[in-house]
Order: structure tokens, then C-alpha cells, then sequence
């Protein structure tokens, strides 16, 4: 039963039973696919998929309806201030991997704010709404209200429409078609992979980034730090993809473990919990990694990872254990709690029964937890996985791991 509900959860048989559901009911209305686009002014991953309405309609013949929605709530958005300040950093490197004008890089003042809300708020056309979106964006670039259109629609009643409609997510810049959620440009292709399925022939909006995975060899010394958890699904389809860039570049890849949020006092809800496991499943069948069969870690079966994990690393073992263990526990519905499973992790990266035993009576990786979660914060960052370059400014999220090869690449004195 441990397993089983996250087995359903990311069941692409039952997701696939959805989907045939939804196209038949949609031919049967003789409709037009209906996507429903959730816009948080202030957000600049929100700007820059705005951009992508028009595209949409356009191109796909899909009937666009945006809504404007608040920002999440403190559970489903610890540490706001970092997350406002990361968004901004990290919203630009998208925009700028993605070969597009960047959005803003400041948050707007309270003014700037208001007057958006309301010039958005009674917007349903998709065309108009994405033009306003890119006036907005100037404004917010320049500080100039003057060039928001006025209006008295009624802002909060335009939020509270949207925050209703966008129940069974948290974020802005998200798009909903037929059930399923994406995120902004990073997840866009995703639902263009239905979309062209419905019109086919059409051009996408834009392309995902990876990995290229070319040998360009990084000057001696070169380190990526790896901001892990051992409860972290998008670290365990990070893990592949990181250990070949290490190898393709000669960079050492230096694991820095921390406890999950949850086990550090952040709260994780069931919509965020949901949709992460949906969204890592669809990411581990694009990069043929099994993923869904769960046996969550969290408490002991954590500790005493982390325990075997920093003594695996003083042995050069660090990163064969850390996926041993992930995908152990995300993908096999292996009990890391007990003294079987936790073997059976460590035999097969390399760690005989009785090294493992000898690093659970050792509490050290406390300390050693503790003083990376500290340098995690010091690097502008709250959540797992995390990475950087030398003292190259921090990338989070197995998304971007196309900007750590590019800082790669620089370190290398290539340019892409």
C-alpha cells in the first residue's frame, strides 16, 4: 500500500486513459482544445510565457483563457524573499538560454503593481492579454506607470476568479490543458507535444534546453557543486546527467548533501507533492529513467542515508551510492528504513553490509548536513538540486543543467 498510491499518481496508463477521455469529449463538442493560462503579474517566469498565447492560438487552434492569480501562499512558497530575488536571476538565464529579450530584473513597486493587476484584470482575448503582458514588462523595466494602460477593472475580484480556477496548483505562469499542469517555458513543450498531436505541423514556440554533453575539458580544478537530498526526486534525474557533464568536462563533482525541506521545518503541500511527482515522471520517461513505484524516505530512512552517504564520499563512492539510493526509493519502492534495504542500496554502489553499519553509528554527518544547508543559503538558494560552478553564481533545478555546462563551457573559453 506504501507504494501503490504513487503508482497510480504517475500511472501513464491511467494518465493516458485521461487524455483518450478528454479528446473524445472534445470531438464529440465538435470544440477547440482549451488551455487555461494563470498569470502572476509580478512573476517574470509569468512575463515570459505571456509571450507564448498568440503562439498558441495561432498556431495550434487552441482557445487561450488567461486569469490573473496572487502569489502562493507562504506553505507552498517558503523563503519568498529568496524566491523573489532568484526568479528574477533565473527567469533572465531562461530567458537568455532560450535566445529571447530578458523580462524584467527588478520586483515593481506597489504602484507599478496595482496598475497592472487592473489593466490585466478584465482581459480575456489571449492576443490582447500577452500585448498588455509585454507593456507591463516595459514598464516594470523602465519604472514608468504611464505606460500601463488605465483601467478600473475590479483587480480582486479578477485574483479571486483566478486563485478559484487554479485549484490543484500553487504558481503562477502555469498552464492547464485537460486536467494536466505545466510550468511556464521550461514545461511549454510538454503541452505543445499534445497540442501538435490535435494540429499537426505547426512551428513550437520554443524548445526545451539539455545537455549537450560535448567533451570540452574545463581548466584543472574546475568544481560543480551538487546541492543534494535523499528525498528529492528531481535529484535522482539530475544524478545521470550531472555525473556525465563531470565526466565530459573533468570537472570533480562535489556532492554537498542537506536534509529535505519538510525535515527542515518547510513545509511541502499535497498540491506541490502532486505535481512533483507527476512532473518527475514525465521528465524521467522523456531521459528513460523508471520512476513511480515510492517508498518515501523521509525520518530515519533519510538520516541513515545521509549517514552512509558522507562515509561513501570520504571513499569516493558518494555519487554511485546517492543514485543507488534515489532510485532505490523512487523507483523500486525499496524501505531505505530498514537494515535489508539500506544493504541492499549500499552493495550495489560498492559498500559492503559491514562499512554500512560502521557509518550509521557515526553522527558526524550531522554537522557536515548543517554546514552545507549554510552555504546553500550563503549562494541565494533554499532547495535541492542546486548547483555551481567554482564561485559562479548558483543554478537550481535539474532544468538547469544546460547553464551549468554553459558555465562549463566559459571556465573552457568556449562560447555556444
Amino acid at each position: 500500500m506504501k507504494t501503490l498510491v504513487p503508482q497510480i499518481v504517475t500511472s501513464s496508463t491511467l494518465r493516458s486513459a485521461r487524455r483518450g477521455l478528454a479528446a473524445v469529449r472534445r470531438r464529440l463538442n465538435l470544440s477547440r482544445p482549451v488551455v487555461r493560462y494563470f498569470h502572476q503579474v509580478d512573476d517574470p517566469y509569468s512575463a515570459l510565457a505571456a509571450r507564448a498565447l498568440p503562439h498558441l492560438e495561432a498556431v495550434w487552434g487552441a482557445r487561450v483563457i488567461p486569469y490573473i492569480v496572487p502569489p502562493p501562499d507562504a506553505a507552498a512558497a517558503p523563503d519568498a524573499q529568496r524566491l523573489r530575488l532568484w526568479s528574477l536571476r533565473d527567469a533572465a538565464t531562461l530567458a537568455d538560454g532560450l535566445g529571447m529579450e530578458t523580462s524584467f530584473t527588478s520586483a515593481p513597486s506597489p504602484e507599478l503593481m496595482t496598475r497592472a493587476q487592473a489593466a490585466l484584470a478584465g482581459i480575456r482575448d489571449a492576443t490582447v492579454f500577452s500585448a498588455i503582458s509585454s507593456a507591463i514588462e516595459r514598464a516594470f523595466k523602465t519604472g514608468k506607470a504611464s505606460a500601463i494602460p488605465l483601467s478600473d477593472s475590479d483587480a480582486r475580484a479578477a485574483l479571486a476568479r483566478g486563485a478559484r480556477a487554479r485549484r490543484g496548483h500553487y504558481l503562477g505562469g502555469m498552464f492547464q490543458f485537460e486536467g494536466e499542469w505545466y510550468w511556464g517555458l521550461d514545461r511549454l513543450a510538454y503541452l505543445e507535444d499534445r497540442l501538435v498531436r490535435i494540429r499537426p505541423g505547426g512551428v513550437r514556440f520554443s524548445e526545451r534546453r539539455e545537455v549537450d554533453l560535448e567533451a570540452r575539458k574545463a581548466p584543472a580544478g574546475t568544481v560543480i557543486e551538487a546541492f543534494v537530498s535523499l528525498r528529492s526526486p528531481y535529484t535522482y534525474i539530475a544524478i545521470p546527467r550531472l555525473r556525465a557533464l563531470s565526466e565530459a568536462s573533468g570537472a570533480e563533482l562535489r556532492l554537498r548533501p542537506v536534509l529535505p525541506m519538510v525535515m527542515r521545518g518547510l513545509p511541502v503541500p499535497l498540491a506541490k507533492r502532486l505535481y512533483i511527482m507527476r512532473d518527475t515522471k514525465r521528465e524521467a520517461e522523456r531521459l528513460g529513467l523508471p520512476f513511480g513505484k515510492v517508498s518515501d524516505p523521509v525520518g530515519a530512512p533519510v538520516e541513515r542515508g545521509l549517514a552512509v552517504l558522507f562515509a561513501a564520499m570520504d571513499q569516493g563512492k558518494g555519487a554511485d551510492f546517492l543514485y543507488s539510493f534515489l532510485r532505490g526509493v523512487f523507483a523500486e519502492g525499496i524501505d531505505a528504513g530498514s537494515d535489508q534495504g539500506l544493504e541492499m542500496l549500499s552493495r550495489r554502489a560498492g559498500i559492503p553490509a559491514a562499512a554500512m553499519h560502521a557509518a550509521l553509528a557515526d553522527e558526524s554527518w550531522r554537522e557536515k548536513a548543517e554546514a552545507n544547508r549554510a552555504a546553500m543559503l550563503e549562494a541565494g538558494l533554499w532547495g535541492v538540486p542546486s548547483f555551481r560552478v567554482n564561485n559562479l553564481p548558483a543554478h537550481w533545478g535539474q532544468d538547469r543543467l544546460w547553464a551549468v555546462e554553459e558555465d562549463l563551457f566559459a571556465l573552457a573559453g568556449y562560447s555556444n
